[in-house]
């Protein structure tokens, strides 16, 4: 449970007075609700207060008439140090005979070096940043720098370094191969264990670690149990990319006899902190033509949580099956941007149209569902229960968003306004930790 936080000696307030709508939590029903005309408080120690009439000290008080104030949202996989690279290469790419992916026959060939990776992070970091990211999983493999660039980033971030046993590869853009080196894998984990190390050692104390072996496919039955172990031993989240492609689907069913789920589950390796990478092709999906075996329940009853990225899957014609369907199973659902853009609110509309298309169901995807995935969904995946939400003793991750931009008229409902109309145009100021990040539309902490 989060407390209030005491106020330290000489600590900044910033005090936004008489927001016009406040995203605010009612404990009660653990759900988001508006709140008018309210005051927001708030420090580096936490929040201080949400409701009417702040009476405490400030150093800094903004006219709250014009805004939106909500919880930063919660980027629960994305790849920040490598996508943008990729930019107008694979946007309408992908290998005819291996279903549509990009995965196993282009994105295998693009080389990035250390300056390429950098700037990379400082393209993706400021995206998420100004599209109202506050909490972002980074699922990459450790370069040069990283956790500093991170840290300068002001972002609160979970790092999750991946490793694995093999990797794949075609010759003929129909086959897909698997080239295995365990040994490599094992030295990739201990590294990747380092990695989380430092990352919660780190001075700027909003970096935290995630065990993260790469994919299913490209991981043994050894390397996930003992990576799973090893989350339970720390009291980490554990993510691996699972049911993402047919051919994965077909690998794993051609080996095990199970749906890429149903392994997971019998290897022991689905439980509350669980973050399966996409989870797309389960037995329930068209595609996959598989017997009903009960993914979707075994997702629900582990309290696993699926990272539910469209973008990239929609560039391929393909989609979850549908939003309405997991969340109605009792499937905890957190939202990624994954790839570029890293645009966290145009990511939430399209889960919205990508629902309810699938669905065929205008009624599928709510505004309010996908919403609470990227805030309290994300922050569940990761364990935690002080982001996600504004309420008093939570971590001061707060957005403005200027209800009189353009693109926000006229303001009848501002979320919807912001989603599925403004996105990050109207993101004005951005805080971590009650430290301002964006101000009046621009990056304060890196270019």
């Amino acid at each position: 449970m989060t407390a209030e936080p005491s106020l330290s000696e000489g600590t900044s307030v910033t005090h936004v007075k008489q927001a016009r709508t406040v995203v605010g939590w009612d404990k009660g029903t653990g759900c988001h609700v508006y709140m008018r005309d309210v005051d927001v408080a708030f420090s580096r120690d936490g929040i201080l207060h949400v409701g009417p009439d702040y009476d405490g000290p400030a150093t800094e008080t903004i006219d709250g008439s014009r805004y939106l104030v909500m919880p930063g949202l919660v980027d629960i996989h994305s790849h920040p140090g490598e996508e943008p690279l990729n930019k107008g290469l694979w946007d309408e790419v992908g290998s005819p005979r291996l279903y549509n992916s990009s995965l196993y026959e282009y994105l295998t060939v693009l080389d990035r070096d250390d300056d390429s990776v950098r700037a990379c992070y400082g393209v993706a970091l400021s995206e998420l940043l100004l599209s109202g990211v506050t909490t972002l999983c980074d699922l990459a493999v450790p370069s040069e720098g990283w956790l500093d660039i991170h840290a300068q980033s002001g972002l609160r971030v979970c790092v999750a370094p991946m490793f694995r046993s093999g990797r794949w590869l075609t010759r003929d853009g129909h086959r897909v191969e698997y080239e295995w080196n365990e040994a490599a894998g094992r030295l990739a984990f201990e590294r990747a264990l380092k990695e989380i190390d430092r990352a919660e050692r780190h001075p700027s104390g909003r970096l935290t670690g995630m065990v993260a072996p790469a994919q299913i496919d490209t991981c043994s039955e050894g390397l996930l149990r003992d990576a799973y172990a090893e989350a339970e031993r720390r009291s980490v989240p554990f993510q691996t990319h699972a049911a993402q492609s047919i051919v994965e689907f077909q690998e794993i069913t051609r080996r095990h006899g199970l749906t890429p789920i149903g392994w997971l589950s019998k290897l022991g390796v689905l439980g509350p902190r669980t973050i399966v990478g996409h989870g797309i092709f389960l037995d329930h999906h068209p595609w996959t033509h598989w017997e009903r075996t009960g993914d979707l329940e075994r997702l629900a009853e582990a309290g696993a949580t699926v990272a539910h990225c469209p973008t990239v899957f929609a560039r391929r014609g393909i989609s979850l099956n549908h939003l309405g369907r997991y969340r109605e199973t009792g499937v905890n659902i957190g939202i990624g941007t994954d790839v570029y853009p890293h645009n966290m609110l145009d990511e939430m509309r399209l889960a919205i149209y990508a629902a309810r298309l699938t669905a065929g169901n205008p009624r599928d995807a709510r505004l309010a569902d996908v919403f609470a995935a990227a805030t309290v969904g994300g922050a569940k995946a990761l364990g935690r229960d002080d982001i996600g939400r504004l309420s008093p003793g939570c971590k001061a991750d707060i957005v403005l968003v200027d209800c009189k931009a353009p693109a926000m008229q006229p303001c009848r409902d501002p979320l919807r306004s912001l989603v599925f109309s403004a996105s990050d145009r109207a993101v004005r100021h951005v805080y971590v930790d009650g430290r301002p990040v964006v101000r009046d539309g621009k990056v304060l902490t890196i270019d």
